[in-house]
């Protein structure tokens, strides 16, 4: 009897074995979307439930842990998305800080805050047509209600993953980058090439600005003014310039070095923002070409033309 216990117990092994080293059960993913009133956390979750998650709002941050313990965590078969901002019941940046910190070491759980965010001017703006008070309105004028908020909400801001600002984005354009983003439970960086105009202001969530107005300027040749950097003649009279080849190898050389050293950190997307006067051609051609570059390493890359895009 024990001989024929053993035998099982060694076939029962050498047939594990067989299978090669067991995986790592894969972590749920858990995004929590929180940021400033009116820069479009509503849209956010929306898109998110385009995508399959389980989207939960202003859950009071006391709750967050317990919809996500274990048992319930097992329960749910979708990734989650929890909404939290400062109209949530018993926030305290405090205590959202201690409360994701918490979250981060769990070790079946891979934790995505991001922060939405806009201008002063775009989020007066819009609580100014929709007539809706601000939450933290309470009798003073809206634009101090804007600063009241950004101001509690600056601990959160210095604890997050990523910045999403909307100032120069539609709804739609928020949903179709959430979508790019958050689509694939991916361990891959992601990373976003965007194109901008200095006269329009830089980018507030880029993580990394370069400035390519020393290139020569299509604007000055009539034929090419009315063209973007993504027509031919543009990108050809702005690849001519004597110093655009070593600028590009420059380029990709930097991002070589620090893209493995952004994935070991965890980070899962990244945003590398070229600007030039307009935001027309040379910013847009050299978007794309180093794009084009990355995309043949095999890098995941998305390209976002913010001009383009509003025009």
């Amino acid at each position: 009897m024990g001989d024929k216990s053993d035998k099982a117990a060694k076939s029962s092994k050498a047939s594990a074995a067989s299978k090669g080293p067991l995986k790592p059960p894969s972590k749920r993913q858990l995004v929590i979307v929180t940021g400033l009133s009116g820069a479009g956390k509503s849209a956010a979750l929306h898109a998110f439930e385009d995508i399959g998650f389980q989207a939960v709002d202003n859950l009071p941050l006391t709750m967050v842990e317990a919809l996500i313990d274990d048992q319930n965590l097992e329960s749910l078969d979708r990734p989650v998305v929890i909404g939290i901002d400062s109209r949530t019941l018993h926030f305290s940046p405090d205590l959202f800080v201690e409360v994701q910190k918490r979250l981060r070491l769990r070790k079946d759980l891979r934790l995505h805050v991001l922060f939405m965010d806009a201008s002063d001017d775009v989020l007066t703006t819009r609580f100014s047509e929709t007539r809706r008070p601000h939450p933290l309105g309470d009798r003073q004028l809206l634009r101090a209600a804007i600063k009241q908020e950004r101001d509690v909400m600056t601990v959160v801001r210095e604890n997050i993953d990523g910045i999403l600002d909307t100032s120069n984005r539609t709804g739609a354009e928020t949903r179709r980058i959430i979508r790019r983003r958050f689509a694939k439970e991916s361990d891959d960086l992601i990373v976003t090439f965007m194109s901008f105009g200095f006269a329009h202001g830089a980018p507030r969530d880029a993580d990394i600005v370069l400035d390519v107005r020393f290139l020569r300027n299509p604007h000055y040749v009539p034929d090419l003014k009315p063209l973007t950097g993504r027509d031919d003649a543009v990108s050809n009279y702005v690849r001519a310039d004597d110093t655009f080849p070593p600028f590009l190898d420059k380029v990709h050389g930097l991002l070589s070095f620090l893209l493995p050293r952004y994935q070991a950190e965890g980070k899962a997307y990244l945003t590398i923002a070229f600007g030039c006067t307009g935001g027309q051609h040379r910013s847009v051609a050299t978007a794309e070409a180093v794009a084009g570059q990355m995309a043949i390493d095999g890098l995941a890359v998305n390209l976002y033309h913010r001009e383009l895009s509003s025009s």
